[in-house]
């Protein structure tokens, strides 16, 4: 049975008594229930939400792309991390975006150099194997039929197709499956069909790495991005495999928080969350101005410290001492320390999907995953209906400039053959005396970060219900630049006195957008972000 609760924006939530789904697509969610009512469990249903997505938020993510799985499973009581994040190609070099002597960020962002080789399918056939009960072709089943039948355009994804139309009405591939007849781009409840993307994701079969990475789709890609002047080659597809990473954690007031370790940024909601002792929380409230001043300064030495971040084959990350006692309250002190950055302005981005699973086994799923900024790469081979990500951006296309969402690069994260791009995705897992309470994620950039990071504090610390942490008013600082974003439903009162404080503070419409899921025996409460739109469905 689905329960479904609506609620004022811009929150929307659910409760259910054995098994939830929380995603940003009310179709995606469903095909996610789905499977657990024909048996699936968490991982099975991951799997399935995952390919949903791909199709009903492809502005967002897809089998483009690539992103991290963060599961607990019951059976053995532990939490499992997998990283299928997206490889730089191994004819990339640092110096590949150099022109002139000038950084040429633009290639970076658009275009055949910004594809970075996809991880997404062999993540999602790597979790099936070791924790799913069901086949790669029964979970990608309602993903296929979404594609095939067609769907209604979302208002985000309808939103998504009119930002970016002007670039993508270019492409064939784009032009036939989000514009009219007429050449004018679809608008939000008018019907989507991808056939050609049913199609690939039917070739796939029951041994999708195999036939996306080794054989005739793999030559395909490759042709095309070859075509195009692209680097990705059969070569780079053919040797991608996902990591099996030990999640990080730190204990929080009572709680186990688990996470991912680099090259995810969870470890950064992490060290902000250690850096709250007990009596930092005392006496404040949700949006109380020295709650908020305090979370702002603690968020600068967060991002500041985010720069020592990246893939750890390549670069040592120093993740113990960052999350260990002695560095929390040094770097607690330090955030006292104004860093004043560039003024640039805000990255308005929700290139990233979010979503999480509870089973009825008890069984715990958050995956965050993407193709980056909106519609990747702004390519799409037509044949397979595959949206590129440009996942090179989130490399450093040089120390010291900014990418698409104005984060500063750093030499620790500038790209190396076959090197995986630092990301600001950390989905997140609560443990309490050894079983799960709370599961969250989000999407939109760096705003990823701080908003799980709000999410959770409302609460684990507030003892907010997710309806409510999801709702309440977010914002957020990145360090450079030195600018308080602030959403524009927080308090005129409270916004003003941040302005008093000092701070420089803008206002924007939201920051991103974060799904979160409350777990008690018989009990669960889910809510997804109304900033962005989705569903929640249980039984």
């Amino acid at each position: 049975m689905i329960v479904l609760v609506a609620v004022s924006s811009p929150a929307a939530a659910a409760e259910s008594h054995h098994a939830m789904v929380v995603a940003e697509g009310d179709l995606a969610a469903k095909a996610g229930l789905e499977i657990l009512e024909r048996g699936g469990n968490a991982v099975d249903a991951a799997v399935a939400v995952s390919l949903a997505l791909g199709v009903t938020n492809s502005g967002s993510c897809g089998i483009g792309g690539g992103g991290f799985m963060l599961i607990y499973w019951a059976k053995t009581g532990r939490v499992y991390g997998l990283d299928y994040r997206e490889r730089a190609p191994s004819a990339a070099s640092a110096t590949m975006y150099i022109r002139d002597g000038k950084p040429a960020e633009e290639l970076a962002r658009t275009g055949p150099l910004a594809v970075a080789v996809p991880g997404e399918i062999a993540g999602l056939d790597a979790a099936l194997r070791r924790f799913g009960t069901m086949r790669f072709g029964q979970v990608a089943a309602p993903a296929i039929k979404l594609a095939r039948d067609g769907f209604p355009l979302s208002p985000h994804m309808a939103r998504d197709v009119s930002l970016t139309a002007t670039t993508i009405a270019q492409d064939p591939g784009f032009r036939a499956v989000f514009f009219d007849a007429a050449g004018s781009p679809l608008k939000a409840g008018d019907t989507v069909y991808d056939h050609n993307l049913a199609t690939l994701i039917e070739r796939l079969g029951d041994d999708p790495v195999k036939n996306f990475y080794h054989r005739e789709i793999a030559a395909e890609i490759a042709a095309y991005l070859k075509d195009h002047g692209g680097l990705l080659t059969v070569h780079d597809l053919a040797s991608y495999a996902p990591v099996w990473r030990d999640p990080i954690h730190l204990e929080h007031h009572g709680y186990d928080v688990y996470t991912m370790p680099p090259p995810s940024s969870g470890g950064v909601v992490l060290e902000i969350l250690g850096m709250f002792g007990p009596s930092h929380m005392e006496g404040v409230g949700v949006d109380s101005p020295p709650y908020l001043a305090q979370l702002i300064e603690l968020m600068r030495q967060g991002f500041i410290d985010r720069d020592q971040y990246a893939d750890p084959a390549y670069v040592t990350v120093p993740i113990a001492y960052l999350l260990s006692p002695a560095h929390l309250a040094e770097a607690r002190a330090n955030a006292l320390h104004r860093h004043n950055g560039p003024a640039l302005a805000a990255a308005h981005d929700h290139g990233t999907s979010n979503f999480a699973v509870v089973d009825q086994a008890g069984n715990v799923v958050d995956v965050t995953t993407t193709i980056n900024t909106i519609f990747g790469a702004k390519m799409m081979i037509p044949s397979l209906g595959l949206i590129l990500n440009n996942e090179m951006d989130d490399f450093s296309v040089a120390p010291g400039v900014p990418n698409a969402f104005k984060l500063i690069g750093s030499k620790a994260n500038e790209i190396a053959p076959g090197k995986r791009p630092l990301s600001s995705m950390s989905p997140l897992i609560a443990l309490r005396k050894g079983r799960p309470i709370f599961v969250a994620g989000g999407s939109g950039g760096p705003t990823i970060i701080t908003g799980v990071l709000q999410v959770t504090l409302d609460s684990l610390d507030f003892d907010l219900d997710p309806e409510r942490s999801v709702a309440e008013p977010r914002i957020h600082h990145q360090a450079a630049p030195d600018m308080v974003f602030v959403e524009s439903s927080m308090p005129t009162r409270t916004t003003d006195a941040l302005r008093r404080m000092g701070y420089k503070v803008k206002l924007v419409p939201e920051l991103g957008a974060v799904n979160a899921i409350s777990i008690a025996p018989g009990e669960l409460r889910g809510a997804f972000d109304q900033r962005k739109g989705g569903g929640a469905v249980g039984d």
